[in-house]
């Protein structure tokens, strides 16, 4: 399914195609915590649906804490 979300961090709309069902989307919307909604995507991946933060903001934004 294709979800587009804005990053929290960076103000950047990006959009992925991950593999869920309407039926998963349903029981998060419900309220299913997003790990049990969605266990085959990664911790990546559900980190970009609630937040739009993709891997390689977060893995620029640890360089740059380990850099200061």
């Amino acid at each position: 399914m294709k979800i587009t979300r804005t990053s929290i961090l960076s103000g950047e709309t990006t959009s992925r195609d991950l593999p869920i069902t309407e039926e998963q989307l349903l029981s998060w919307r419900a309220g299913k915590f997003v790990q049990d909604a969605f266990p085959d995507l990664s911790a990546y991946d559900r980190e970009f649906f609630m937040t739009g933060v993709t891997e390689a903001e977060w893995e620029r934004l640890l360089k740059e804490v380990e850099d200061a």
